[in-house]
């Protein structure tokens, strides 16, 4: 395996491992077995835990974004924001962990600002900034539409991490494409 291909079966355990443990109870041991490497070859390829989480939670973010760029390619308005909420709904239902993820860097973002380090949520936030970009263009560069959508996205990432399932009445408000899936 190419350090580049071991790279990236680091970011995937990472991925799996943060989203399950969050940032402070993920030791960097546990992601070197789930790669089945040493922790040492891990410092080789990431300087340390920080550059592994945020690497992990780019990745995230930027997968997330192509999901909605691929469900909105071609299409318009109320079309495309249908086909980005169905999309994003069978993401997190066929890789939990995406949510998982999420979920994690918001509360270590949160964690760090707190602590007075700004600097770790500054990549997050950019990747944040180029997602809420690509659904406002995708909406028509509608910013009320566009913070809307991720509104109704962040409150869907709530109700599923909290296990409110498909057809439970908390879901009624949403449109059905915006709804689990089942």
């Amino acid at each position: 395996m190419s350090a580049d291909e071991r790279r990236e079966s680091v970011i995937r355990a990472a991925v799996t491992e943060f989203a399950r443990g969050g940032y402070s109870a993920t030791s960097t041991e546990a992601i070197a077995k789930r790669v089945g490497v040493s922790q040492p070859y891990l410092f080789r390829l990431f300087p340390n835990k920080q550059a592994m989480f945020l690497a992990a939670a780019e990745r995230c973010l930027v997968e997330t974004r192509q999901v909605f760029e691929e469900a909105a390619d071609g299409l318009e308005g109320e079309t495309a924001l249908h086909s980005m909420a169905g999309a994003y709904q069978r993401l997190i239902a066929d890789d939990p962990d995406k949510l998982l993820m999420q979920m994690q860097v918001y509360a270590a973002v949160a964690a760090a600002e707190a602590a007075g380090d700004h600097a770790f949520g500054e990549s997050v936030r950019a990747g944040w900034l180029e997602l809420f970009d690509s659904v406002n263009l995708a909406l028509g560069a509608d910013a009320d539409d566009a913070t809307t959508f991720l509104a109704y996205g962040m409150l869907a990432n709530t109700l599923t991490s909290l296990g409110f399932p498909a057809g439970h009445r908390i879901w009624s408000g949403f449109y059905t494409s915006a709804q689990p899936v089942t």
